[in-house]
């Protein structure tokens, strides 16, 4: 029988799962119960999704009884421990941590790109790919369809956010302990010296750019930077895609943005490209030079697409095209591609 599924929210009170209450409270509703979950010490909160207050209750076993469909923003080990469990209670888990993303019994959706991927899955489990990748990949896809995707050379500019809410935090913290100050930036290490160490970077965010998110990986590759490459191939079905990236954080609160070189395997044109991309869904073409339009984190921050612009045919290669894009980390980039994902699960009860 048609009918509306339960959902589990589990970390329904971290920095994504806020953003997560707010997504379903403004898109259309496809829900019956709803449960907020978090960890025991954020049991008995009240929490307002769709306008009504729900109790966060503690995770367990026993909270994934009757749920249809489980959504997980908690951190990877979280995740591989009670994704699995739900799946074994009769719960689709939609996981936005890493600990799947490259399981090859677990689908990593986009459902602009790939969504017939999210119908395969053996584990009862789907993955959310990385912000950074997905910050990109809406548009990419749409790209590959038309040439063929061949090659990848990025730069990514992360925000603070990508590091959670202790990225957040840190970066504000920066910020005050600079502002005001008008000397500061103009000799090696003086930031650094009023700053100081703490926090998730390795450097100070303040006033700079730090080459480096992750984790170290061997040859020198970031975490973040394999995660471009392996879970791009992933998506896209290319398992032999050449890709190259360095990722970069940046002193912005939310909202990544990347620069790319995407080369193709045909002959590309350049107001082609623009018309593929202002109608592919998801993307939003902003890119009028001549009036210096053009994305930025602060135009894009809130916004759900991934904007694009400064979109050029290569100089030196027919099949190339570069263009920079941005994409808030904690919607698309988080909160609303597994809320996406769900809803493509949903359709299998209502429907």
């Amino acid at each position: 029988m048609s009918r509306k599924p339960t959902l589990a929210v589990v970390g329904a009170t971290g920095a994504v799962g806020t953003v997560m209450l707010d997504i379903l409270s403004t898109r259309e509703d496809v829900y019956g119960e709803i449960r907020l979950i978090a960890s025991p010490r954020s049991a008995g909160k009240k929490l307002t999704v769709r306008g009504e207050e729900v109790v966060v209750q503690a995770l367990a076993p026993e909270v994934f009884d009757g749920v249809d469909i489980a959504m997980f923003d908690v951190p990877d080990e979280v995740s591989a421990v009670w994704a699995p469990i739900a799946a074994e209670r009769g719960a689709v888990a939609v996981d936005n941590s890493g600990a799947f993303r490259m399981d090859p019994d677990v689908p990593l959706v986009v459902p602009e790109v790939n969504p017939d991927a999210a119908k395969a899955r053996p584990k009862g489990i789907i993955s959310n790919p990385n912000c950074t990748t997905l910050s990109m990949i809406v548009a990419l896809g749409a790209l590959h369809r038309q040439w063929g995707l061949a090659e990848l050379v990025v730069a990514s500019y992360q925000a603070a956010s990508g590091a959670g809410q202790e990225g957040i935090d840190t970066l504000y913290s920066q910020i005050e302990k600079i502002a005001g100050n008008r000397e500061l930036g103009q000799r090696a290490g003086d930031v650094r010296a009023v700053v100081g160490t703490e926090g998730p970077f390795p450097a100070p965010l303040a006033l700079n750019v730090v080459p480096w998110a992750g984790s170290l990986k061997d040859g020198g590759w970031s975490s973040e930077e394999l995660k471009v490459r392996n879970e791009s191939r992933k998506i896209l079905g290319l398992p032999g895609l050449k890709v190259s990236a360095t990722c970069v954080r940046v002193p912005v609160i939310t909202t990544h943005s990347l620069a790319v070189h995407a080369v193709f395997g045909s002959e590309v044109d350049q107001r082609e490209a623009q018309a593929v991309l202002a109608a592919a869904p998801g993307v939003v073409l902003s890119d009028n030079p001549e009036a210096y339009e053009f994305p930025t984190p602060n135009d894009v921050v809130g916004t759900d697409p991934t904007w694009v612009g400064r979109v050029r045919r290569s100089l030196d290669d027919p099949k190339a095209l570069d263009l920079f894009l941005c994409g808030d980390n904690l919607r698309k980039g988080a909160a609303l591609n597994t809320a996406q994902i769900a809803e493509l699960v949903a359709t299998e009860f209502t429907s």
